[in-house]
């Protein structure tokens, strides 16, 4: 088991180097300290790249689940939430490519025609933005983000809201650089268009 390196004065690393330690130990409750803490904000990314409530609330509860199974993979380097930001994204990512999977052998049973499968199988695939701070016009954009494609989607909320380079993106869904920067556009066109009207 790997101890987690002192905390650099900060209250925040310093508590997440004490809950860590404790739930290494089996301390179920520092954990859920942890959960109550950090699963708002694991959601709403999970809500973001899936676009979809009930696939976001699976999504959040593996991540948790992912966490307890590699706290002892936790060095401590980075902050707890970052930890289980990287892990939200990797469990959405997985997701999502097990779900295109799935969905090409339906497609294959079915014996649709080849057009119709490369309709089905489109592949989901600066630094990050402010959300608004006025709650309608917030609104507005988190219902035109998950109206995004999506690819579209989810290389907008890596890149421009989480602020993913785009060759961190490459390597975390296996994009070429260039079709994430296209993606990217688009996503972009299509919000600015959605939010003018």
């Amino acid at each position: 088991m790997t101890a987690v390196p002192p905390a650099n004065g900060s209250p925040e690393r310093e508590d997440d180097a004490r809950l860590i330690e404790r739930a290494r130990s089996g301390d179920v409750d520092a954990f859920e300290h942890v959960y109550r803490r950090e699963v708002g904000r694991v959601y709403a990314l999970c809500l973001r790249m899936t676009a979809d409530a009930p696939r976001a609330r699976e999504v959040t509860q593996s991540v948790f689940i992912r966490a307890w199974d590699r706290l002892g993979s936790f060095r401590g380097d980075s902050q707890l939430s970052s930890w289980l930001h990287r892990i939200a994204v990797n469990e959405v990512l997985v997701e999502a490519r097990t779900d295109r999977r799935r969905r090409a052998r339906v497609v294959l049973a079915d014996d649709r025609s080849d057009e119709q499968t490369g309709a089905q199988l489109d592949a989901p695939i600066e630094v990050g933005i402010t959300l608004p701070e006025d709650t309608e016009t917030r609104i507005d954009l988190e219902r035109a983000i998950s109206a995004l494609p999506a690819g579209a989607r989810t290389v907008f909320v890596l890149h421009d809201i989480e602020g993913y380079r785009h060759e961190e993106i490459s390597r975390m869904t296996g994009s070429a650089e260039g079709t994430l920067r296209a993606q990217l556009h688009r996503a972009r066109k299509l919000l600015m268009e959605a939010l003018s009207r």
